[in-house]
């Protein structure tokens, strides 16, 4: 309901107005005084705003001013008597929408707000349009224009105005959510929602009922209705991230769900009609854990009808600066910074090196970067401190760790640099720490559960 707040110090004409436009289906807010409109705009501030000129103490015209000091874009409709005409004129200069003359006609007054309300949505529309435009620019920018990356985002325009089911594969790091937003926003399901989910970031126990949600009393605790992911979804995008972590259960109401684009709440009885794009990422081949018994081979089918491999930072490196300078530019945002750009040594020092953790890792050592710099340009020994700390071959277990828990890496970026005992030891203090729950302990590592349980058999983990 729309919300119209009125300033006049007539009772009578108050009362008037509030009949009026409360037979319309406006909210309405009265006020007698300038100061008292001032105060109720800045504790709220209205759709719309209906000002007498004239008015004690403090006059339209100055209320006028303040209240749009306050919102710029609010918007304000005048009242004001015949004689005053000129004066009204000159108020829609400094920003009033429109005034209305005292007598007026009911329909003229009902006519003129309409049209202001009008406006402010459209305004609001066209305001939404600018900024999925502007964050739509600034995830392609933010991708890099490499050739690997070119085709990634060819694949992305051609497949996103489809309602295909898409595979995003790729490391831990490599951008796969950043992937699944783009071609949602480049989709006719724009202005619905994007859901996403990790599954392995859900105990084994709670998978379905946030994936399907659950009926109030459906078990102890479920003391309201909750909404599953599916129904949050749905008109839009389902995207689930790290797939191959769902438990078989789950993976066959997944299934069933795709099919019948049906879904039923725990202890519902009554299945709820969904129109839901999927999208799903994995930092494993899915396709192998298919064949080792680990994934239902008819899902995989159902949800592999694209599949968009992303390529390794590494692999890359051309996309290094673009990504250096859109991470600048929001690390400064972040720590109120004012970096201006990066040393040719520090950029050196950033193409040079191996980047396991792909671009999260960029990201993480440019904000800390930009963090550590005392002048404006990233030199490179802000680069070189945090990059010492990444390539030390003495780097202790609990360094390890620390990269693994607090800088974006997961066990597969480490796995290679390290010895078989060393990475036994990694996981085994994951284990204690996190009780032996090996969902848990998989989500820390960066690994899904199966992974997990093979290297704890592999290792020989007690």
């Amino acid at each position: 309901m729309e919300k119209i707040l009125i300033v006049d110090d007539n009772k009578n004409m108050q009362l008037i107005l509030k009949n009026i436009l409360s037979d319309e289906g406006y909210y309405i807010t009265i006020v007698g005084t300038g100061k008292d409109a001032i105060k109720e705009v800045q504790k709220e501030i209205p759709d719309l705003v209906l000002l007498d000129i004239r008015l004690p103490e403090i006059n339209g015209m100055e209320v006028l001013e303040n209240i749009k000091k306050i919102d710029t874009d609010l918007l304000v409709i005048m009242i004001t008597a015949y004689g005053d005409i000129k004066t009204a004129v000159k108020t829609v200069k400094l920003g009033a929408y429109d005034y209305i003359t005292k007598p007026f006609i009911n329909d003229d007054l009902i006519l003129t707000v309409r049209k202001a309300l009008k406006t402010k949505n459209l305004s609001k529309e066209v305001e939404c349009l600018r900024k999925k435009l502007e964050e739509k620019i600034e995830i392609e920018q933010v991708m890099g224009n490499s050739d690997r990356i070119n085709k990634v985002l060819k694949q992305v325009d051609l497949i996103a105005p489809t309602d295909m089911s898409v595979i995003i594969q790729g490391k831990s790091g490599t951008g796969k959510e950043v992937i699944a937003n783009m071609i949602h926003l480049k989709s006719g399901r724009k202005d619905n929602p994007f859901v996403p989910i990790d599954c392995g970031a859900i105990p084994d126990t709670l998978v379905e009922s946030e994936l399907f949600g659950y009926k109030k009393g459906a078990f102890t605790g479920a003391n309201s209705d909750k909404k599953g992911k599916f129904e949050m979804a749905n008109n839009g995008t389902l995207f689930l991230d790290e797939i191959g972590n769902l438990p078989p259960a789950a993976q066959a109401k997944f299934l069933r769900i795709i099919q019948e684009k049906k879904v039923q709440k725990i202890g519902d009885n009554k299945p709820i009609n969904v129109n839901i794009r999927i999208i799903v990422a994995t930092n494993q081949d899915l396709l192998e854990a298919v064949k080792n018994g680990n994934f239902r081979n008819d899902l995989f089918h159902r949800l592999s009808e694209f599949k968009i491999l992303l390529p390794l930072l590494s692999e890359r490196t051309d996309d290094i600066p673009v990504l250096t300078r859109a991470f600048l530019k929001e690390a400064n945002s972040q720590l109120q910074k004012n970096i201006q750009e990066i040393s040719p040594d520090a950029l050196q020092q950033l193409l040079s090196y191996s980047w396991p953790g792909n671009v999260r890792e960029l990201k993480h050592v440019v904000k800390r970067a930009v963090l550590l710099e005392e002048s404006n340009i990233i030199t490179s020994r802000a680069i070189k401190f945090e990059m010492s700390q990444k390539n030390d071959e003495k780097r202790s277990i609990n360094d390890l760790l620390n990269q693994i828990t607090h800088e974006g890496y997961s066990l597969y970026d480490i796995t290679s640099k390290v010895t078989a005992e060393t990475e036994k030891e990694i996981i085994k203090k994951v284990l204690m720490e996190v009780k032996y729950n090996k969902s848990k302990a998989a989500k820390i590592l960066g690994i899904d559960r199966n992974t997990l349980y093979s290297k704890i058999k592999n290792l020989e983990i007690q």
